[in-house]
């Protein structure tokens, strides 16, 4: 290389290297906000389920992770053979002892050390509907075995190349055909966009996390006590982390430092700044007052609805989008009263929601192909195809994955819920006030 590819390489490395960091602390950014969220006996169980995500697929993805999402032998367009590059073997290093260069031109091993983030974090949302019930054992099979299952097929099938890629095999290009890549390839001619994980992440989660909340069951007084958060400046201090660990998530996945991570960067900031006051106006008009927890959890439906969208938005498109996703999640987040579902802490009304909505909105608001910007209704009709085909694909595997779960028990006792499930389940309690 030149000594400017030399340098451009290293300053993207750099980066990379450090919004994987980022992206890394997102989870325990999850565990604050969650265990922030939750009751004072329960709060040490809920920040355990994001640590048991990380440390059970911290090991997976490096066995076969790695392999099934991003491997080079295509399995039907659903999967990568998770034996091909299992344990990394030929990922990190040639025959020669030097570092292989990944598709980005920096080394292959950052890519890995980045996307292993995505799916410890996407893993880990998933608990905050299952919060003071659920057996911490059950809990990190479901996390080992879901991560395989649906969450390593979804991203390979969305940015390993399968189906809902932009691929010549893919379901956007059988839709409205292809077009010639300029290397002498095929592409669909109107592609998939999701820039950093709309469907691979929230709407997986989102979808997943409602499935078992559904089949695991209401907590016990469900409609009838107020479980209100016990801490809420943890809540915040976990949105604070989590905003910040967005940057990696979604100025790094542009994969370079350059001027899209800087668009990325400064969409992101938008839409949750507008995501804040849309939620906080809509509790305003509603109950009369603007709180904490709702400026928190403002953040990250903006966040979380800026996703897919941070590279393909202006920045006042992203504030619009940004505001929209605000009034919706807090308006969803009530629809568990009224269907009788009990996500303990909205990852549905704001992950779901959230990402559904931005996902879809890219239709309306992409600046080269979105509906308002001259574009047509065919960038629309792939963002809701692949929208759909996400969240169909996971609730169906992951009630399957619920319901083979069930022997080895899904509920602990009413004695320990009804005690505290920090107690029951890991013999400690957050705060001793004896």
């Amino acid at each position: 290389m030149s000594p400017e590819e030399v340098l451009a390489s290293s300053g993207n490395a750099a980066w990379m290297l450090m919004a994987a960091s980022l992206v890394l602390l997102m989870t325990p950014g999850v565990a604050f906000f969650y265990g922030g969220m939750s009751r004072s006996k329960s709060v040490l169980n809920m920040m355990m389920m994001s640590f048991g995500a990380m440390a059970v697929i911290g090991v997976v993805y490096v066995l076969w992770g790695w392999s099934m999402s991003y491997g080079t032998q295509d399995i039907g367009g659903v999967f990568a053979n998770p034996f091909e590059f299992f344990g990394l073997k030929d990922s990190i290093t040639d025959a020669d002892g030097n570092f292989i260069a990944g598709a980005w031109g920096y080394p292959n091993v950052i890519d890995i050390a980045f996307q292993v983030t995505f799916a410890i974090i996407t893993t880990a949302l998933i608990s905050g509907a299952l919060a003071e019930r659920v057996k911490f054992s059950t809990w990190m099979a479901f996390s080992a075995i879901w991560v395989t299952v649906v969450y390593f097929p979804l991203a390979h099938m969305v940015w390993g190349g399968g189906l809902l890629s932009g691929s010549e095999n893919g379901i956007a290009a059988k839709i409205f055909g292809t077009t010639d890549d300029g290397e002498g390839g095929l592409v669909a001619a109107v592609a998939p966009i999701d820039f950093a994980g709309g469907t691979v992440v929230h709407i997986n989660a989102g979808i997943a996390a409602f499935v078992l909340a559904v089949i695991v069951g209401k907590r016990a007084g469900f409609g009838k006590t107020a479980y209100r958060p016990h801490n809420l400046p943890l809540v915040m201090l976990g949105a604070a982390l989590l905003w910040f660990g967005w940057f990696g998530f979604n100025a790094g996945s542009a994969f370079a430092a350059d001027g899209a991570a800087g668009l990325a960067w400064v969409n992101t900031t938008s839409a949750t700044a507008a995501a804040i006051l849309g939620w906080l106006a809509t509790e305003r008009i509603r109950d009369g007052k603007a709180t904490s927890l709702g400026a928190a959890s403002g953040a990250v439906a903006g966040l979380v609805a800026i996703t897919p969208a941070a590279g393909a938005l202006s920045p006042v498109g992203s504030l619009v989008l940004g505001a929209i996703a605000g009034v919706l999640s807090a308006l969803a987040v009530g629809l568990k009263y009224k269907f009788g579902y009990d996500d303990s802490l909205d990852v549905v009304g704001v992950h779901l929601v959230s990402g559904l909505w931005g996902t879809v909105a890219i239709g309306f608001f992409a600046t080269e192909t979105g509906l308002f910007y001259g574009g047509d209704y065919k960038q629309l009709v792939v963002q809701i195809v692949i929208a759909v085909a996400a969240l169909v694909f996971t609730a169906v595997l992951t009630a399957i994955i619920a319901f083979a779960l069930k022997p080895l028990g899904w509920r602990v006792s009413k004695e320990t819920e009804a005690r505290g499930i920090d107690e029951g389940e890991h013999a400690e309690t957050a705060y001793d006030l004896a």
